[in-house]
C-alpha cells in the first residue's frame, strides 16, 4: 500500500477493506474545513462488512450535495432515467435497510422513480459544522432530524472519506468525489 500518498491509499484499498483498515486511513487524514465543502458530490460505499455494506449503492443512493454551510441535501438519489434529486431522509428506513436483503433493496431501487414525488425535497436537510472526532476538528454533516453525524476528511481537493456515525451502530465508510 502507498503510504504517503493519499489518494494512492485509498485507490489500494479498493471498495473493499476490513473496519480497522478504513479507520487508520481515516485517521491519518487531513481535516477539511465546513467551507471547504461546496457543490455535488458522488459517492461509493467502503465495504468494510457493516451491515449497512452494498444497501445505498443498490438503492440507487448518488451522493450528497453541498449549497453552504447551511444548506445541504444529505441524501441524493439517481432515479432509473439518471435523474439526480434529493430525498427527505426522515422517509428512508435507515432502522430496516441494515435487515433486508441485498437484493430486496436493488428491486426497490425501481420504485425509487414511482415514489420520487414522495420522497424528494426542496428543502435543506442538514448542515456543516467544525467538530471534533477522534481527537481532530474537521468538517462534518449533522442532519436535521436524524441521530446521523456524518464526518469527512480530505482525501485529495476533490476527494473525501466519510464516516457516518449513527447512535448505536458501528462506523460506516464512504467516499465522496466533486462532480
Amino acid at each position: 500500500m502507498n503510504t504517503t500518498n493519499p489518494t494512492g491509499r485509498l485507490e489500494a484499498l479498493g471498495t473493499a477493506c476490513d473496519a480497522a483498515e478504513a479507520q487508520a486511513l481515516f485517521d491519518s487524514l487531513s481535516a477539511v474545513r465546513p467551507e471547504e465543502l461546496t457543490g455535488r458530490f458522488s459517492g461509493r460505499e467502503l465495504a468494510t462488512g457493516h451491515p449497512m455494506d452494498g444497501l445505498l449503492e443498490a438503492s440507487g443512493w448518488y451522493g450528497k450535495q453541498f449549497d453552504g454551510v447551511d444548506h445541504v441535501h444529505p441524501l441524493l438519489f439517481r432515479d432509473l432515467g439518471g435523474a439526480i434529486f434529493p430525498v427527505e431522509p426522515r422517509k428512508v428506513p435507515l432502522g430496516i435497510v441494515p435487515k433486508l436483503p441485498a437484493a430486496v433493496v436493488a428491486r426497490s431501487r425501481a420504485a425509487v422513480g414511482a415514489l420520487k414525488p414522495v420522497l424528494r425535497t426542496k428543502k435543506h436537510r442538514a448542515r456543516l459544522r467544525a467538530v471534533e472526532h477522534r481527537g481532530v476538528v474537521t468538517a462534518a454533516m449533522v442532519y436535521d432530524h436524524l441521530p446521523i453525524i456524518d464526518v469527512f476528511r480530505r482525501v485529495d481537493a476533490d476527494t473525501l472519506l466519510g464516516v457516518m456515525d449513527l447512535r448505536g451502530a458501528p462506523p460506516y465508510y464512504f467516499v465522496l468525489t466533486r462532480d
